[in-house]
């Protein structure tokens, strides 16, 4: 891991961008912390430069309560090399939605697995080298979405404690065998009336999640209008879990 630039922010949380190999990311850590910070990995669709403002939003909430927090760029996104296939996949994704036509498993699968599959094995390997500053302790929630990706880091990753899921992306088949793996407590962010979200797909995603502690937080609204309250019971639910 390289820092490549840092900044004390208004409130004292200190800012570093990084990069670990071809993997961008940004660290947060909390002003004042007298011993190694919890740590929330802050999930997101990608395009960390567009979704800066509202990741900073998150982490500095998140050093408020005396977490650390993180991000990354996911694969094919930024300024990262495209992924085989991606680009087709939205284009015929974007066909259907305009036709008003159901997105069939077929494309679902093809925008997100390759996706999952890249994506959580460098979520790993940033955790490890997360876990290796002195600044950074246990336990780690994990927050935001792309949801079919917090699922899998929920069964593959053990030193991931409890989760926030933002409902809100396409979720594939697949993805529902696995929920049911999943044990850490869970808490899921919906918008009811979110255009680019299949809202029974999301229902029964829920549905199967195999933990026995998970709340489903739903809010009429499109998809950026989560209401502040429902950002702060899912940062209850992370101090609460995590510490």
């Amino acid at each position: 891991m390289q820092f490549t630039s840092e900044q004390r922010l208004d409130d004292g949380v200190l800012e570093r961008e990084f990069t670990l190999g071809e993997i961008p990311g940004i660290l947060w850590t909390p002003a004042s912390a007298t011993a190694p910070a919890p740590l929330i990995l802050l999930g997101h669709p990608g395009g960390l430069h567009k979704m800066y403002p509202r990741l900073a939003g998150r982490a500095r909430h998140s050093a408020a309560e005396g977490f650390a927090a993180a991000t990354i760029e996911l694969p094919g996104s930024g300024e990262r090399l495209r992924l085989v296939g991606a680009e087709q996949a939205r284009a015929d994704l974007r066909r259907a939605l305009q036709a008003g036509e159901p997105v069939g498993d077929e494309i679902i699968d093809a925008l997100i697995l390759p996706l999952v599959e890249k994506a959580v094995p460098e979520w790993q390997t940033t955790l490890d080298a997360l876990l290796s500053l002195p600044e950074i302790g246990g336990p780690v929630g994990y927050s935001g979405g792309v949801i079919s990706i917090g699922v899998r880091l929920a069964v593959v990753e053990p030193r991931i404690s409890a989760a926030v899921l933002f409902a809100g992306s396409f979720v594939p088949r697949v993805m529902f065998e696995e929920a049911r793996q999943v044990t850490i407590p869970l808490h899921v962010l919906l918008q009811w009336d979110d255009e680019g979200n299949d809202r029974q797909a999301a229902l029964d995603l829920f549905d199967a999640f195999g933990t026995q502690v998970k709340t489903l937080h739903a809010n009429l609204g499109g998809h950026t209008g989560v209401p502040q309250f429902a950002g702060d019971a899912a940062a209850q639910f992370l101090t609460r879990h995590l510490k």
